[in-house]
């Protein structure tokens, strides 16, 4: 399938400045690397009008969407864009409304904040708002940008909960649908931070066609094509490659075991790496052996 879209998917966190200050111009230097390379004035350059792109920040998945909203607004016109607003869809009906809907068919860029995966995925799934953002994002030159909960769930399987510290532990990490935007992967956030790696490990290997995508926070992947993938942001990006695994004990022990898996492989992208989701071909943008 041609996919003309993009994701931008970010891993949390992202390093918009402290808008909470109230002279911004002059604590500008200390977030230059977020206003002169930062991941969401990324979005704004990749997207279809740049600063005059048409952007929805929506707040679905947090729990306090007055207080979210309004930063991410601020951030988007300091750098540089304005017409931005907030769709801040809080029950299912309101994704069935149709000027929420002619909202979403004028806009170029969505923008899916943080906070609870599955309250996102249980407020838009299979609602017409949920329809129209897949259709715009197959058929049009159309960014869909989500951090956090916005990004774990732009899959077609998505993880919705799981202790970092048990989490090679059978049974212990909790998959759902996703809103299907990418097949073929499972992501996860706020990665090496929170020390999430066993989440995705025992995802894959429950699965090992799925490439386990984990983002650090402040770092994201750029997926046009819906296959090919750029590093962006500071961080690192994790991917778990389950297609040579040798063995494992998944289904021999009981739940709240520990799962014992033989050679997966991983791999560490970091900003402006590439990697082919077609070929699994990593390509490091500064090699030392170029």
């Amino acid at each position: 399938m041609n996919i003309r879209g993009k994701l931008i998917i970010i891993g949390g966190a992202v390093d918009k400045g402290s808008f909470t200050e109230t002279n911004l111009d002059r604590n500008a230097p200390k977030n230059l690397n977020f206003f002169e390379e930062g991941i969401l004035k990324r979005v704004i350059k990749e997207s279809k009008l740049k600063e005059l792109s048409r952007i929805e920040v929506i707040t679905t998945a947090s729990k306090i969407p007055k207080e979210i909203g309004p930063e991410y607004v601020k951030a988007l016109n300091y750098l540089g864009a304005n017409n931005v607003d907030i769709l801040d869809i809080v029950r299912r009906e309101q994704a069935m409304d149709p000027e929420i809907l002619a909202r979403l068919r004028a806009a170029d860029v969505v923008m899916f904040t943080g906070g609870d995966q599955l309250r996102l995925t249980s407020i838009l799934g299979g609602t017409q708002f949920d329809d129209i953002l897949r259709e715009k994002y197959i058929n049009e030159d159309f960014i869909y940008a989500g951090t956090s909960a916005g990004a774990a769930a732009a899959s077609s399987s998505m993880i919705y909960q799981g202790s970092s510290s048990e989490a090679l532990l059978k049974g212990e990490v909790k998959i759902t649908s996703g809103l299907g935007l990418i097949d073929g992967v499972i992501i996860d956030t706020h990665f090496v931070q929170r020390g999430r790696i066993g989440r995705l490990f025992q995802a894959v290997v429950g699965n090992p066609k799925v490439l386990g995508i984990g983002l650090g926070e402040d770092t994201g992947l750029l997926i046009t094509n819906g296959r090919q993938m750029e590093a962006i942001g500071s961080g690192l990006v994790i991917l778990v490659d389950g297609r040579e695994i040798k063995d494992t004990n998944l289904t021999q022990v009981e739940l709240g075991q520990p799962i014992s898996i033989n050679h997966l492989v991983t791999h560490v992208m970091s900003k402006n790496d590439t990697f082919d989701l077609d070929t699994f071909k990593m390509t490091i943008k500064s090699s030392q052996y170029v």
